[in-house]
C-alpha cells in the first residue's frame, strides 16, 4: 500500500474542494464483509491528475460523473482520477471491505460472554481507507452523511445523532466540516445510559456483559463529562460545535481513547468490573477531559499534516489537567502529571530526532 507523502497531500489540497461525503454501510452481509458505498461530491480547481484512497475486500464498480471507470485500476489503495477537468465532479465507488480483528478501520468483535456482536471505527491515521473510499488527509475537511443498515436489535451510533428509520436502518446527522480521520461508526446492541446536558444528548455505552459495572459509575463518569463540558464553554468563546456527545467504551481497542466529533470512544478497561484506587478513577476521569477538549482542539481545528500531531496532543493533555483540577473533586491531578507524564517530554527533548 502507498503511504501518502506530505508533499501529495499538498498538491492535491492545491487541486481539490470537496465538499461531501455521502455513504451507505451495510453491516448485514456476513462476518468477513460488509458493503460500503460512497458518493464524493468534490470540485477541481484546475483541470489535472489525482487520486482517490481505498482499501477494499473487492472494488466491485467506480464512476465519475456517471461514466463507469474501470475497477482493475486501483493500484494498492489508489485509484487514479485522470484527466479531471476545471469545476464539479462526483465520484461513485461501490466496494466489499474487510472487517479488522486489530482495531484498524471496521474492527468486529464477539463477546465470549453471550456471544453478541460489536463493531467500531477507528481511522486514524489512514485506516478510514479500510471503511470506505476517500480524499485521506486531514486537511480536505467534507461533510460526512452516513446512513447505516444493521442487524435488527442492534443500536448505530455515529459523529451526529442517529435516527432509526426503519427496521435495521439509521441515518446519522450530515457533521459540519470534519477531517476524514475523525469520522465515526459504532454499532452494536449496546447497553446504553443517556442524558441531556446544555441542550444536547449526551450517553454512555458499552457492550451489555459490562452493563452491571457501568451501571455503577454512570454517575461518576456523566457528573465529569458536563462539569468538563461546562468548563470548557467557560474558557472558550466558540461553542461545543457538534449535535451531541458520546462516549463508547469499546472492546479490543488499540489505543487509550480516539477524540471522534461526538461519538468519544474509549477502551472498555475503563469500565472498572472491580474495586479500584482513586488514582485509577482520576486517570480515567482524566481521559475524558482530554479527549473533550480535542472536539475544540483537533476536530474543530484541526492539523495541517501530521508533523503537528505533537501540539495536538499536548494541549488537550495540558486542558485536560487543567480542566480537571478545577471542575472536579480531582484537584491533585498536577501531581500525577509530574511523577506520570512529564518524564515523556524530558526524555523526547533530549533526542536527536527533536527539532
Amino acid at each position: 500500500m502507498s503511504v501518502l507523502t506530505r508533499d501529495e497531500a499538498q498538491t492535491r489540497a492545491q487541486i481539490l474542494d470537496v465538499e461531501r461525503y455521502t455513504i451507505a454501510l451495510d453491516l448485514t452481509t456476513g462476518e468477513e464483509t460488509f458493503d460500503s458505498a460512497t458518493a464524493i461530491r468534490f470540485t477541481a480547481r484546475a483541470a489535472g491528475d489525482t487520486f482517490v484512497e481505498v482499501k477494499p475486500a473487492t472494488l466491485r464498480s467506480i464512476s465519475l460523473d456517471g461514466q463507469p471507470l474501470d475497477p482493475a485500476l486501483l493500484d494498492g489503495n489508489r485509484y487514479p482520477l485522470t484527466g479531471l477537468t476545471a469545476g464539479p465532479h462526483e465520484l461513485h465507488i461501490d466496494a466489499a471491505m474487510h472487517y479488522s480483528r486489530t482495531g484498524e478501520g471496521m474492527h468486529r468483535f464477539t463477546d465470549p460472554t453471550d456471544g453478541e456482536t460489536y463493531l467500531y471505527t477507528q481511522l486514524f491515521m489512514e485506516d478510514v481507507q479500510r471503511v470506505f473510499a476517500a480524499f485521506d488527509q486531514p486537511d480536505l475537511k467534507s461533510v460526512f452523511a452516513i446512513d447505516v443498515t444493521a442487524p435488527a436489535g442492534w443500536t448505530v451510533l455515529g459523529n451526529g445523532v442517529a435516527e432509526r428509520t426503519g427496521e435495521g436502518r439509521w441515518t446519522i446527522a450530515p457533521t459540519p466540516l470534519i477531517s476524514t480521520y475523525l469520522v465515526a461508526i459504532a454499532a452494536g446492541p449496546w447497553h446504553s445510559i443517556t442524558t441531556e446536558h446544555a441542550g444536547l444528548p449526551f450517553g454512555i455505552h458499552c457492550r451489555r456483559s459490562l452493563a452491571p459495572y457501568l451501571d455503577a459509575d454512570a454517575d461518576e463518569i456523566l457528573d465529569i463529562t458536563r462539569a468538563c463540558y461546562d468548563r470548557y464553554h467557560e474558557k472558550f468563546d466558540e461553542p461545543y460545535p457538534f449535535d451531541s456527545y458520546d462516549q463508547a467504551f469499546v472492546p479490543e481497542f488499540n489505543a487509550g481513547a480516539m477524540e471522534n466529533p461526538g461519538l468519544v470512544t474509549f477502551r472498555d478497561e475503563f469500565v472498572y468490573r472491580s474495586a479500584v484506587t482513586d488514582t485509577e478513577r482520576q486517570t480515567r476521569a482524566m481521559v475524558i477531559a482530554h479527549e473533550m477538549a480535542h472536539m475544540w482542539f483537533g476536530d474543530l481545528v484541526t492539523l495541517t499534516w501530521w508533523d503537528d500531531i505533537w501540539l495536538n496532543e499536548s494541549f488537550a493533555e495540558y486542558m485536560g489537567y487543567q480542566t480537571l483540577t478545577e471542575a472536579t473533586r480531582f484537584t491533585d491531578t498536577w501531581v500525577d502529571f509530574g511523577v506520570a507524564r512529564k518524564g515523556w517530554g524530558y526524555d523526547a527533548d533530549q533526542r536527536p530526532t527533536t527539532p
